[in-house]
């Protein structure tokens, strides 16, 4: 399974009422994602991208995912 996959279904699961895409823009471990999600409603973008990070942090700490550039937003 790929970095990319794993972020993915990290990220779908921790966000089940949402759209989540997840691309590689280097090398394999320089990801975006992109997250829509009610979840993020009233919530400031800091706490958006704590909620993002959450899933995958461990992928962060052993150096799977050296970079990764998010996205969030709440449907209106």
């Amino acid at each position: 399974m790929t970095v990319v996959s794993q972020v993915q279904d990290l990220l779908a699961a921790a966000f089940p009422d949402g759209e989540v895409s997840v691309v590689d823009f280097g090398g394999g471990d320089h990801l975006s994602a992109h997250v829509r999600s009610p979840s993020f409603g009233g919530l400031s973008l800091l706490d958006q991208h704590r909620l993002v990070y959450a899933p995958v942090q461990h992928l962060i700490d052993d150096g799977s995912v050296h970079a990764l550039k998010i996205r969030t937003e709440a449907p209106v």
